[in-house]
């Protein structure tokens, strides 16, 4: 290995272990304002809020909800990339709304979550916390 070559291998390593440091430091102090009670009180009105606003627009837009259902039990493709883009699958979330939906129709993203209730929500993720 040339003197070049082993000053690029040294380089390289270093930028990994600041790197791999940097995202360690980051988690740490990520983890640590999560657990913080009023960032934990916070969510918890937010998912409560989410999911009472879920329930009222329930009715309006169920049909939505039985279309996605049925184009992913028929792998209807073209239908389901027409969805929203609205997508939190970690936190069991899929919006099942038309896309444009947030400015068409004007309503919130809508969907079900994990445990198949009703739930809307703002933004592009708002329970990534």
């Amino acid at each position: 290995m040339t003197a070049a070559e082993e000053e690029r291998r040294v380089q390289d390593t270093v930028r990994r272990h600041a790197r791999t440091r940097a995202f360690a430091e980051a988690e740490d102090i990520v983890s640590a304002v999560l657990s913080d009670r009023g960032v934990q009180e916070a969510r918890e009105r937010v998912e409560a809020a989410e999911t009472e606003l879920g329930l009222e627009l329930c009715a309006r837009l169920q049909s939505y909800q039985d279309r996605y259902d049925q184009a992913v039990r028929d792998g209807d493709a073209p239908w389901l990339t027409g969805v929203c883009v609205g997508k939190h699958g970690r936190w069991g979330r899929i919006c099942v709304l038309p896309d444009g939906h947030e400015s068409s129709m004007e309503e919130p993203h809508w969907g079900r979550n994990s445990e198949g209730r009703p739930i809307a929500w703002v933004g592009s993720a708002p329970d990534d916390w």
